[in-house]
C-alpha cells in the first residue's frame, strides 16, 4: 500500500502523486465515489470490459433463459 498527501486548489483540482499515477494516462477517466466523509478514486473500465466470462455465463445460461428460447 502506498500512502501520500495532496492538496486541493481553489478549482476544486488534486494532483495524484506521482507513485500513484502508474497505469494511467493524462486524460484518462477515474470515477469519484463519496462515501463515509471518503472519497475514492477508480480507474474508470468501460462497462463491457466488467462483464467477465463467468458473469456472462450466470446472466446467459439459466433456466428461465433457456425456456424462452425455445419457443422462438
Amino acid at each position: 500500500m502506498i500512502i501520500g498527501t495532496t492538496k486541493m486548489s481553489s478549482r476544486g483540482q488534486v494532483v495524484i502523486p506521482l507513485e500513484m499515477r502508474k497505469g494511467f494516462s493524462e486524460g484518462g477517466k477515474l470515477i469519484v465515489i463519496l462515501k463515509d466523509n471518503k472519497i475514492i478514486l477508480k480507474k474508470f473500465i468501460p462497462e463491457n470490459a466488467i462483464l467477465s466470462e463467468s458473469s456472462l455465463a450466470k446472466t446467459w445460461f439459466n433456466k428461465k433463459e433457456n425456456e424462452s428460447w425455445k419457443y422462438l
